[in-house]
Formats: C-alpha cells, sequence, structure tokens
C-alpha cells in the first residue's frame, strides 16, 4: 500500500516551518516605516553635536600637536553626554516622518476603516518610547559620568600637557552606599594632603550624624588616613554622646576611589554625576544650610536627569497626532513640525528652569513642566484624532 506521504513513488518533503515572527505584521511594518528616519534623526544631531566640537578638537591637531587618537578619545567620550537629547530628537522625527508617509498613502486612514483602533495602530511607537525613555537614562546614569571624566581628562591632556584635573577648594564628596559625606577646606600642592577635614556619617540610633574631623587627612591608596581625629556622636535629643580624641582614623573613599577620583570635577559634577550621588549632596547641603541658587540648581539637574530622557517618551506623544492631523501635506511638512515642536519644547524649558533657579517655582516642577504641557496636548490630539 503506498505511503499518503508519497505521490508516484516520490516521497514528499517535508513542509517547511516558517520562522516565527517577532513583531505583528501590522507592527512590523509600522516599525519599519519608523526606523529609517529614526536613524536619520539620530545621525543629525551628533553630526551636529560633532560638529560643535570639532572647531575645537581642529585647533587641538592643528594649533597645538595633539595626537590625533588623544583628540579622538576627547571626542568619543563627549558623545554619551548627547543621548538625553539625541533620543527624544530622533524619536520626534520617526515618528513624524514616519506617520506622516503613512497617512499620505491613505494607508492609516485604511486601518482605521477595517475597524482598527488608532490607539492600538500607535502602541509599538509608545512601547518603543517607553523603551529609549530606559536607555537615555541608563546611558546618562551609568556611562555617562565615567565618559564624562575619560573626555575631561583627555583634554587636560592636550591643553595642559597633563592628565591631572584641577583641585577645587571647598569639596564635598559623598558616599551613599555606607551615608558618609565628606568635606575637604583644602588640598595641598601633592594632591594628596588634605586640610579641614570632615566627615559627616549616618547614626542609626539618633537623627543627628556623628562627626569626625581633622586637621589633615592624607589619601593612600583607596583609604583616607586622618591624623589626630576628633570623633563626635550624638544622643537622640541632639546631645553630645560621647567624645574620642587623639588618634588616627582611616576611612574607605567613596566606591573605593583613589585620589584623582576622588577630587575629579567630572565625575562630581552635577550634570555628570549619577542621580544617587547628587540626591545624597543636596540632602548634605540642605543640612549643612547651604542654600541659595546653586542648590535650587543642583535640585533642577537632579529632577532633569529623569525628565530629559522621559522626553522621548513625550517626543512621541505629540508627534503621533500631528503627523495624523497634517500627515497628508507631505514630509516637508513633518520635518518642519518636528523642529519647531522641538524648538518649543526646549524654549519652554529655558524658561522653567530660569524660574526655578530663582525660587519663582518649584524645582521639579521647574523640570517636569514642559514634559506636563506637551504630554497633556499630544493625549488631547490622540483623543481628538481617535474620535
Amino acid at each position: 500500500m503506498a505511503s499518503i506521504s508519497s505521490v508516484a513513488g516520490r516521497t514528499t518533503p517535508p513542509r517547511m516551518r516558517l520562522p516565527r515572527r517577532i513583531l505583528p505584521i501590522m507592527d512590523g511594518y509600522i516599525f519599519r516605516e519608523m526606523f529609517p528616519p529614526f536613524m536619520f534623526g539620530l545621525a543629525a544631531f551628533l553630526l551636529f553635536w560633532i560638529i560643535n566640537l570639532f572647531f575645537l578638537a581642529a585647533d587641538f591637531l592643528i594649533n597645538k600637536g595633539a595626537p590625533f587618537f588623544l583628540v579622538m578619545r576627547f571626542l568619543l567620550f563627549r558623545l554619551p553626554q548627547a543621548a538625553p537629547l539625541a533620543l527624544p530628537f530622533s524619536a520626534l522625527v520617526g515618528s513624524l516622518l514616519g506617520f506622516t508617509r503613512l497617512m499620505a498613502d491613505n494607508e492609516i486612514a485604511a486601518l482605521r476603516t477595517a475597524g482598527i483602533p488608532l490607539i492600538r495602530i500607535v502602541r509599538l511607537p509608545l512601547i518603543a518610547g517607553l523603551a529609549l525613555f530606559g536607555v537615555a537614562y541608563g546611558i546618562n546614569e551609568r556611562i555617562t559620568p565615567a565618559a564624562s571624566d575619560i573626555s575631561t581628562r583627555s583634554f587636560y591632556q592636550i591643553v595642559y600637557k597633563t592628565a591631572t584635573l584641577p583641585i577645587a577648594q571647598h569639596t564635598f564628596r559623598s558616599d551613599p552606599q555606607v551615608g558618609k559625606t565628606f568635606y575637604i577646606n583644602s588640598v595641598e600642592p601633592d594632591g594628596v594632603t588634605m586640610d579641614g577635614v570632615q566627615i559627616f556619617e549616618d547614626n542609626r540610633l539618633s537623627l543627628f550624624q556623628d562627626i569626625i574631623t581633622a586637621r589633615t587627612g592624607r589619601i593612600v591608596g583607596t583609604n583616607l588616613v586622618l591624623k589626630d581625629a576628633e570623633r563626635i556622636t550624638f544622643k537622640p535629643s541632639g546631645d553630645i554622646a560621647a567624645v574620642f580624641r587623639g588618634k588616627n582614623i582611616t576611612v574607605p573613599l567613596p566606591f573605593g576611589q583613589g585620589a584623582q577620583s576622588f577630587f575629579s570635577a567630572s565625575l562630581n559634577d552635577p550634570n555628570t554625576m549619577d542621580s544617587k550621588r547628587l540626591k545624597n549632596e543636596i540632602s548634605i547641603r540642605e543640612a549643612t544650610g547651604q542654600a541659595g541658587s546653586s542648590l535650587l540648581q543642583d535640585k533642577i539637574t537632579l529632577a532633569l536627569k529623569l525628565a530629559n530622557p522621559f522626553a522621548t517618551f513625550i517626543a512621541i506623544i505629540i508627534a503621533l497626532p500631528c503627523a495624523v492631523i497634517f500627515g497628508k501635506k507631505g514630509r516637508a511638512l513633518g520635518i518642519a513640525s518636528a523642529i519647531v515642536l522641538l524648538f518649543v519644547y526646549y524654549l519652554l524649558g529655558a524658561m522653567t528652569a530660569a524660574l526655578g533657579k530663582n525660587g519663582a517655582m518649584e524645582p521639579t516642577l521647574a523640570a517636569w513642566l514642559p514634559n506636563i504641557v506637551l504630554g497633556v496636548a499630544g493625549i488631547a490630539l490622540i483623543v481628538r484624532s481617535q474620535r
């Protein structure tokens, strides 16, 4: 009896298994429309970012005779700082141009005629916006501080022929992992000996921090050795519990740093340090009464570390309904809309930051208000388009 799998004595080949789709057909099609303009926007932004630095780099190469590799390292490690700005712009361009093309060819109209709601059509871009927000935030928190330090050291190697960074006086450094904050009044020319050292340490039994003071301290490896230090502990009532004098104390430096990293301005710059360290710095400054415009600026900077990356999601929320509304008028209008929206966002951000810095607006609100305004406007336009 012939096998059912054979015809005229020939065995049919086994059925080929098609590869599983990563995305549904509609989402994959939308992704292919958005990805090229997204990459174009990212490349364009990074190109302009690099051009701003290139003139400085050209001066290093031509007039200062800096090694090519050193100049390239300076440029390369500046790039992570652009992520919180480049990704929102790229998402805006990708969403506008991708959906403008779909609207111009009546493909969005066809999908909606088939009964697919607009919120389902824009699901993939919204999810992509949240994913890009995570990427931008991660780069800003994890990569930017170390990259900025390398770039800054490269700059000093080019200009001053040394990788040693300048040391600022009256320096605060924090170690949130163990609850210590270091205050250094001044640093001697050797770069490792400090005068007027104070260390504030969390006390689990009291709201008041223990204080360690020393006239001098010296960095040995990754430790700070305090000479003839004095330690003061406090009771929960705020009264002094005990005073210990006349001994040397060894304290590990934050994050196992050496002297160069401990004093590095780039690693401890509010704009490049991670949120956890900056938040701890702000808490210490508030506890020690160091208020003023610089503290307000630090609070705005802290809020912007989350608000700027989240602008990637907001960019998509505002771009999608604009593309749906104006899409039939061509890509030129889409590009113009992207530029106008970006200008409005950063103009509003500059205004609210100024208000936050002078105390006229709460710092967190000042940082988030542009996202709130454009986000609400985008949601309202999406609801209107859905109807």
